[in-house]
């Protein structure tokens, strides 16, 4: 039976990690593409808890949660994720002490799986054979199904993701960025489960309408453009087996596709210019911001994200040597230096 104490813990502890989540730095990144400079801002999520801009999500969906009554003291909590919010789920479910169970498709990096281990997790691997992300999802509902203490996040159609960015990273983009005198034009990011380019595009364009909102995905598996999974691609976290519920794509403007390949040399060359040591979703998120520079004009203020840290990465490709193709953006950038933006 769940006590006094035990709700009295679990709120100090929430006080807590709203403290440790969020308020990331912005950097502005300079850099040199066809001969015109031009500079991109990016919030830094890799300063989150544990690393990733899935910790904002995590806990505000576990905060209101435990305010809706629908997640109680003890509970074990269930989410098919492909890393990050598996490894912000299992750092923030364990801190307020629920058992935590994670599903993951089996081709994911050794990396997250580890994490979530040490962390207290369990990890359960489906095979493609086993339906992937859709199995995943089935297998979840089936355990809720046989167990009235497991609490499901679902974070692919949970409205509170998407308020998690309205409430926190879209005003800190907002700040600053005016912090810094400028106004945002555009904002592109990763598309996993939307939360963030819906909640960050919508509270933008509540400040400023014609603000425009880019969904990014890898050229080589459009998810969104096509409407269903197609091919395979290296940008883990982002284009999974389907187009998330949270998505509303008549919402938002263009979809912007990125080669896996173009996003793992940037991010390679953010480590090795500026020490920024940047998970691959990351890179294909400034080269996004860089076509869309390209697209609205070298003065235009692009915004997005650097998701998460490279440390989930180091059994993969962003590890080693990566082809140049013609068809690349990064081989004709030069970064020329970076600076702190807003406050």
């Amino acid at each position: 039976m769940n006590t006094l104490n035990d709700y009295k813990m679990i709120e100090r502890r929430l006080d807590s990690l709203v403290r440790l989540i969020g308020n990331t730095p912005m950097v502005a990144i300079r850099y040199r593409l066809g001969g015109r400079e031009a500079t991109v801002y990016a919030k830094c999520e890799h300063y989150n808890y544990t690393g990733s801009i899935k910790d904002r999500m995590a806990l505000h969906i576990l905060r209101e949660a435990y305010r809706s009554g629908r997640l109680h003291p003890g509970d074990r909590i269930v989410e098919v994720t492909s890393g990050n919010t598996g490894i912000a789920i299992t750092a923030l479910g364990r801190a307020l002490g629920h058992p935590v169970s994670i599903i993951m498709p089996d081709w994911m990096s050794r990396e997250r799986m580890d994490i979530i281990t040490g962390l207290g997790g369990e990890v359960i691997r489906v095979s493609r054979e086993e339906g992937g992300f859709t199995g995943g999802l089935r297998l979840a509902d089936k355990m809720a199904e046989e167990d009235g203490g497991i609490f499901l996040p679902l974070q692919f159609s949970n409205g509170d993701n998407v308020n998690a960015h309205r409430a926190t990273t879209g005003p800190e983009v907002w700040r600053q960025l005016a912090d810094a005198g400028l106004c945002p034009d555009a904002f592109v990011a990763g598309v996993g489960t939307g939360g963030t380019v819906m909640g960050v595009g919508g509270y933008l364009r509540d400040k400023r309408p014609e603000v425009m909102v880019h969904p990014l995905e890898p050229q080589e598996s459009p998810t969104l453009s096509t409407g269903y999974k197609v091919g395979s691609h290296r940008i883990q976290g982002i284009s999974d087996d389907f187009i998330p519920e949270i998505v509303k794509l008549n919402e938002l403007d263009e979809v912007v596709q990125v080669s896996d390949g173009d996003a793992i040399l940037m991010a390679q060359k953010l480590s090795r210019t500026f020490g920024m040591a940047v998970g691959i979703s990351s890179g294909g998120n400034l080269v996004g911001a860089m076509k869309l520079q390209e697209k609205y004009g070298h003065r235009a203020v692009v915004a997005t994200v650097f998701a998460d840290c490279n440390k989930k990465y180091l059994s993969t490709d962003l590890m080693r040597p990566e082809p140049e193709r013609d068809h690349h953006v990064t081989p004709r950038v030069e970064l020329l230096d970076f600076s702190f933006a807003g406050r």
